[in-house]
C-alpha cells in the first residue's frame, strides 16, 4: 500500500532539516578553513590566483594586439641592427621564456578547470533533479576548496537522502 502524501513530504522535511544542520555545518568548516589559508597566505593559493589574472588578461584581444605591436617593431627595427645575431636573439629569447612560463600559467588554470568540471558533474550524476548551485562557479576556487568539495561529494553519493530536497537550491 502507498505511503500518504503527508508521511513522503514530512520524511523529506526531516531529511532537509538534518541535510540543512549538516550542510551549514560544512560550510563553516570551510568558511574557517577557507580563511586560515588566504590568511596563511599559501603560496597555492597566491599562484593559483596570479594565474587565473595572467591567463584571463593574456587571453584577451588587447594582449594580442601588443603581441603583434612586439612582433612588427621587432621586424621593423632589422634593418636598424643589420639583422644581427644578437637582434635575432632577442626576439627567441623572449618568446622562449614567455613561452616557458605560459606553460605553467595555462596547465594551472586548465587542472584547477578540470577539477571544477568534474565535481559538477558528479553533482548532477547524483542528484540531477536537485542539483546545488553552489558548484555553479567552482573552477574560481582555490585548490584546497576543490579538493574538500570533491570529498563531500564523494561522501554524500552513497546517501540518497542528502539530497537538496526542498531546500530551494536548485533554481
Amino acid at each position: 500500500m502507498p505511503e500518504p502524501p503527508e508521511t513522503k513530504s514530512a520524511r523529506r522535511g526531516e531529511s532537509a532539516d538534518v541535510t540543512a544542520v549538516s550542510r551549514d555545518r560544512v560550510l563553516e568548516a570551510r568558511t574557517d578553513s577557507v580563511e586560515a589559508e588566504r590568511r596563511a597566505g599559501g603560496i597555492g593559493a597566491r599562484f593559483a590566483h596570479a594565474a587565473t589574472r595572467v591567463s584571463e588578461t593574456l587571453g584577451s584581444v588587447w594582449a594580442f594586439v601588443v603581441a603583434i605591436l612586439v612582433i612588427v617593431t621587432w621586424a621593423a627595427s632589422g634593418p636598424i641592427f643589420g639583422f644581427s645575431d644578437t637582434w635575432q636573439l632577442v626576439i627567441n629569447t623572449s618568446t622562449t621564456i614567455v613561452t616557458f612560463l605560459m606553460v605553467f600559467v595555462i596547465q594551472n588554470t586548465q587542472n584547477r578547470d578540470a577539477k571544477a568540471t568534474q565535481i559538477k558533474l558528479d553533482e548532477l550524476i547524483r542528484a540531477v533533479h536537485d542539483a546545488r548551485n553552489r558548484f555553479i562557479g567552482e573552477e574560481s576556487e582555490d585548490d584546497e576548496e576543490l579538493e574538500r568539495d570533491r570529498e563531500a561529494i564523494e561522501q554524500a553519493k552513497g546517501d540518497p537522502e542528502d539530497l537538496t530536497q526542498g531546500e530551494g537550491d536548485s533554481g
